[in-house]
């Protein structure tokens, strides 16, 4: 540390982020640390794909959270020395990004439809090209040390070409193929969107119960439903085979009310006896059961609601109207022919669009599909064998469970803004050719084309993210060094969406699994409990966090959060690490201003483990110096804790890793080591100078992953500094310096000085005073005295009172009888905690009914009090 930086540590007298994280950030970019060469293999290398973020998004607490994680290992393995590819990119996010677009157009008083597709399209990639890097900027404010000079899109060229090759082998396969089918319906949207993109709400609806005439007899068949309106499309009258109310009635007809149809009464099993009357309108066109029993019935699928929500032709005399507009209409007609039997409140589960919210209208579409049973069975094979590990364990059955139970994947949408699928038609001779790029003419009849107008389900092009990022279909070097990736962390709700396809793709088209391990992480919740969300109001901003603490904070306060259960978010656990920042930076100032060195090389250059003594010419050797039992303890408590944290985060077990890692920095190496240690620090010891840089070179190193910034910039100023902390080598437990005979002495000996000190507060001693004392047994560390403020070579005087081992005597700085009057005031007020407590836990109606935490409190609180009761006498 030359003048110039010794004079600017003094002046910084605080850690002020907005002054260093920009500056730090700019310098690792510019020494090319998150760009790794395409070499080595992947057992060898360590690579990450980002879970690409929509391209119109801006980063929520979903993506600080898991970039923190994902940041944290990816540090750790790049300065273990591996060659460390964090992948980044973004998606096109179709229903998304095209829904942004045409707002804009509304504002400017016009539609997609008047610009025409080309039109529309390319002011989407204008739109993309002024606003589509927002988020990859605020992932550089998170500290995210991805592959920035590799950033991928999901529809540049390369990526488009994977995505064709992918959708021509499995059309070539028969696994993808068109056929009309019942799909979910985004009204909103104006597209079909699959299964996965579904969400259930409770709904209050009314229950209509409708009277369907037998045909041939004074019999009626009452139904119930929640949709009258879509009776229009009845084609079946269905009851259960088990049902004798209704045996004689099957293989005869109702007659359909308002439209005459015949509808043949069919028994399936499908048809709860104990719902409504027992008897069910059978709607093919426009529910999912229906179109099933339909199906198996061979009955005629009728559409009387169209994709715009209004009635088709099919609906007659409603044709036109929206669908609420029908119902009120439908239910009229019937009142008025007295066919509306009953009218009741029925709370019931209903299908909502999760991208545009609207209720979902089930409608039979031509669509095109992809079988997933043969991409399945080798994916469930993967995560059965563990060759994928999914952690929580809970997740991996869920991931189980659905993958035996998978449907057929809906993959066409109908948007304009996505990639367009890759088919063309040739209406002169109806060839359809399936192609990974534009044929020019027709090469049956030579005639023109025209492309299928739909695109793919984005999620359709994410699914190959792992691979495609590196370059595939082509043997890249990329490809080579960094597949399989090496993990995964991820939300549960794309588990399904994402992360089951991912595995499906990987092992069909690059030959392996994308990755070795997923974690699913926890869900962060709003303050109050809710789920986060702009609309709602209960969103909270990452950028807003790091604004007011800096992004270590936010980082360390994220991590702490995470657990396996959803939790709360915590300013407190964010103002923690705002703490532990500002703690470790006023540490690493004490320190480096007072630390006698003048020529020091890492330890790290010498042998691990090896103490070293000084040099002949004075000067600092690398390594620690430790010449008290104090030194030997915080070594012991270092190694020891680099060695569980580096475990914990290694499983994915972040809360704990950084937690253990705050409380070694705040309570052994700030609040106690380097308080014992001062006097020898102010007095300029070599030995100690030598352990503290030590000490404080490998705190950094362990930090760093979880709190890039303030370790990078107190590295700055370390004299063992040879390069960026970014790069340095990731400490190793060194086992040699473990030493719990050392432990036991110094915590029983801070133990003792706890109780000094509460005991001096207890009595009211003067803030200065020096006591006398006398110990009964071994002397404690020569620290307890000091901090403590008390002299053990006390003689002659009488003892005033017990404090443990330590008998403390009368002197000047103590009135007898006012510290015996505070004794035994403190005495009585315990008398009275026991007593209160014994009686609480000896009622048994309190045992009984109390939760089991709360009477393991009252158990604790009485323990306590029993125990300074007897302390006191």
């Amino acid at each position: 540390m030359d003048a110039a930086q010794r004079q600017k540590l003094e002046e910084t007298t605080r850690f002020d982020p907005s002054q260093v994280e920009g500056r730090i950030f700019a310098e690792w970019i510019e020494g090319g640390y998150f760009h790794p060469e395409a070499e080595g293999t992947p057992e060898e290398n360590f690579s990450v794909a980002i879970p690409p973020p929509n391209v119109t998004g801006v980063l929520h607490m979903g993506h600080a959270l898991n970039g923190s994680m994902q940041d944290a290992l990816v540090r750790l393995n790049r300065m273990r020395g591996k060659n460390t590819l964090w992948i980044l990119g973004t998606d096109h996010a179709g229903i998304a990004t095209q829904a942004v677009v045409e707002k804009g157009l509304r504002a400017e008083g016009k539609s997609r439809q008047e610009l025409g597709r080309e039109e529309f399209v390319k002011r989407v990639w204008e739109w993309k090209q002024e606003y589509g890097s927002q988020i990859v900027e605020q992932y550089k404010r998170l500290g995210a040390s991805c592959d920035y000079e590799r950033e991928r899109f999901t529809l540049d060229s390369g990526y488009v070409r994977a995505v064709y090759r992918v959708f021509k082998q499995l059309f070539d396969k028969g696994y993808i193929y068109r056929d009309n089918y019942m799909v979910n319906w985004d009204p909103g949207s104006r597209s079909a969107i699959s299964d996965l993109e579904v969400e259930n709400r409770e709904v209050e609806d009314v229950l209509y119960s409708i009277d369907y005439p037998v045909e041939g007899s004074d019999r009626v068949l009452t139904v119930a439903t929640v949709r009258p309106e879509t009776m229009l499309g009845d084609t079946a009258i269905a009851v259960n085979p088990s049902d004798e109310r209704f045996a004689d009635l099957v293989g005869q007809f109702c007659l359909l009310p308002l439209v005459g149809r015949r509808l043949p009464i069919i028994a399936d099993e499908h048809v709860d006896p104990e719902f409504g009357t027992g008897a069910l309108k059978i709607t093919p066109g426009h529910d999912p059961n229906d179109f099933e029993i339909g199906r198996k019935h061979g009955l005629e699928e009728i559409v009387v609601i169209g994709a715009d929500g209004r009635l088709t032709e099919e609906a007659g005399e409603f044709a036109g109207m929206s669908a609420a507009e029908a119902q009120a209409a439908v239910l009229a007609t019937l009142r008025d022919q007295d066919l509306l039997r009953a009218e009741e409140p029925y709370a019931h589960s209903v299908p909502f669009s999760h991208r545009s919210g609207e209720r979902i209208e089930p409608l039979i579409s031509l669509q095109w599909f992809c079988r997933m049973d043969e991409l399945a069975k080798p994916a469930i094979d993967a995560v059965e064998r563990d060759e994928v590990r999914i952690a929580p364990a809970r997740w991996k059955r869920v991931y189980l469970d659905w993958m035996r139970e998978i449907r057929p994947w809906c993959v066409s949408r109908q948007l304009w803004w996505g990639h367009q699928i890759p088919v063309w038609y040739c209406d002169a001779c109806e060839e359809t050719l399936v192609a990974e790029s534009e044929p020019e003419r027709c090469g049956t009849c030579g005639g023109e084309l025209r492309q299928d107008q739909d695109v793919l389900d984005t999620w359709f092009s994410s699914a190959l993210w792992p691979f495609a990022t590196l370059g595939w279909p082509d043997e890249t070097p990329e490809l080579r060094a960094f597949y399989p990736t090496s993990f995964l962390t991820t939300a549960r709700e794309i588990l399904f969406l994402w992360v089951a396809r991912m595995v499906m793709t990987g092992i069909e088209f690059a030959g392996d699994v994308p990755f070795r391990d997923v974690y699913v992480h926890s869900v962060i919740q709003a303050r109050d409990g809710r789920r986060m969300s702009k609309s709602l109001g209960t969103g909270i901003d990452p950028l807003e966090e790091i604004d007011v603490h800096g992004a270590d904070a936010l980082r360390f306060g994220l991590l702490a959060m995470s657990s396996t259960q959803d939790v709360r978010f915590s300013d407190a656990k964010v103002e923690q690490g705002r703490d532990l920042t500002n703690k470790l930076w006023n540490a690493s100032r004490l320190i480096l201003l007072n630390c006698k060195f003048q020529q020091i090389q890492s330890h790290l250059k010498a042998p691990q483990g090896q103490v070293p003594a000084a040099a002949d010419d004075g000067t600092i050797s690398p390594g620690p110096r430790p010449l008290h039992v104090e030194d030997r303890w915080i070594l012991s408590r270092l190694e020891q804790t680099i060695a569980s944290v580096t475990a914990k985060l290694e499983s994915y077990d972040f809360a704990h890793a950084v937690q253990e890692a705050y409380s070694f920095v705040w309570r052994d190496l700030c609040d106690w080591y380097l308080e014992i240690a001062k006097p020898r620090l102010y007095d300029g010891e070599e030995e100690l100078s030598a352990t503290l840089l030590y000490a404080l070179e490998r705190v950094l190193g362990l930090l760093h992953p979880t709190m890039p910034f303030v370790t990078e910039e107190i590295w700055s100023f370390h004299p063992a500094r040879d390069g960026h902390l970014v790069v340095h080598e990731f400490p190793v437990a060194d086992e040699s310096l473990f030493d719990q005979a050392a432990e036991d002495d110094v915590e029983s000996g801070i133990r003792l000085t706890q109780r000094l000190r509460a005991w001096r507060d207890l009595v009211d001693v003067p803030a200065g005073a020096r006591l006398v004392a006398l110990v009964d047994g071994v002397d404690p560390p020569e620290f307890v005295g000091r901090l403590s403020r008390f002299d053990f070579d006390g003689v002659g005087a009488e003892p005033v009172a017990s404090v443990g081992p330590v008998r403390v005597l009368a002197s000047e700085q103590l009135d007898a009888e006012a510290v015996a009057a505070r004794l035994e005031k403190r005495r009585q007020e315990l008398r009275g905690e026991v007593e209160r407590g014994e009686r609480k836990l000896g009622n048994e109606g309190f045992i009984a009914k109390a939760p089991v935490e709360v009477v393991e409190e009252e158990r604790g609180k009485l323990e306590r009090y029993r125990s300074e009761l007897a302390e006191l006498g």
